[in-house]
């Protein structure tokens, strides 16, 4: 009996490491040549100085960035490095990996060519990013990154030889500084989906507003990626209400095991910790309110 659960274990956390590698690999070289081809002045000439505007400006980029929830914290914290404000490096890393074309388009499939889910998933999504963006704007000034990585910094030679080396030494730090906690949240995520059964989940899901809560823990506990997860939502729908399959598409990108411990590892632990309980809130009321 060990066995079997310890095989089903390593089975789903090699199988969630496959899935989110590739993405992690594409967001650190994006974060790397950020540090290396973007200047601080660059990006100062192209956020809004308005808190609001640039709040919105970024929700709006991100929707355009086809990234996932592990790949997209690095770009997040090069962005804020390079000084992008905190409140729009936010709003950008809560829309990339939700609203974006590839992520759109396998939830249209999923739900049988319809494009009702489309827009709940698309349309909450992005007004969590804004109310989130414009709450952060308030509450924090400085960029709550941890204290090493404002001091984290390599010389290269100049030249675009120079630029290309760099980036590829910062492509190998970033790796493995945020792999260990994709490894680490994926561990947790395969413990939990082997050990916590989906049955014992489910069967406390019957209520109207219970069943958005039962759906958000699921789709926290299971670290689905991204593209992958309308297709797991499609699975509950004689299960569920739409109510909680939205609930559950758009938490799942936003928050799961594996970025909650990539966040922390970039991160203060208050700040993520009002993060989540401000994402946590806003999809629970928004998804009732939108789609009820």
């Amino acid at each position: 009996m060990f066995s079997q659960s310890f095989l089903q274990l390593n089975t789903i956390f090699i199988s969630i490491l496959i899935e989110a590698l590739p993405f992690v690999l594409v967001g650190v070289i994006i974060s790397s040549v950020l540090q290396m081809f973007v200047t601080e002045e660059m990006v100062a000439k192209i956020i809004p100085k308005n808190r609001f505007l640039s709040v919105l400006f970024a929700t709006t980029l991100g929707a355009l960035f086809p990234g996932c929830e592990c790949g997209i914290v690095p770009v997040t914290r090069r962005l804020i490095a390079k000084g992008v404000p905190l409140h729009s490096a936010i709003a950008f890393m809560l829309t990339g990996p939700v609203i974006n074309p590839i992520v759109l388009f396998s939830t249209y499939v999923a739900f049988g060519n319809s494009w009702t889910m489309v827009w709940y998933r698309g349309g909450i999504s992005f007004l969590v990013a804004l109310l989130v963006g414009a709450i952060l704007s308030l509450q924090f000034k400085d960029s709550q990154l941890k204290e090493e990585f404002h001091s984290h910094h390599h010389h290269h030679g100049s030249g675009i030889w120079g630029k290309i080396k760099g980036t590829l030494q910062h492509t190998i730090d970033e790796f493995f500084s945020v792999g260990k906690f994709l490894v680490l949240g994926a561990f947790v995520a395969a413990a939990m989906q082997t050990y916590v059964k989906t049955s014992t989940l489910t069967s406390l899901g019957h209520g109207e507003y219970s069943s958005s809560i039962v759906m958000m823990a699921l789709t926290y506990v299971l670290s689905l990626c991204s593209e992958a997860d309308a297709f797991i939502a499609s699975s509950f729908r004689s299960t569920f209400s739409t109510t909680a399959l939205v609930a559950f598409l758009v938490f799942g990108p936003m928050f799961d095991i594996k970025n909650t411990l990539m966040l922390l590892g970039v991160f203060k632990k208050k700040f993520v910790m009002y993060l989540f309980l401000y994402v946590s809130i806003l999809v629970f009321v928004l998804s009732i309110l939108i789609v009820h």
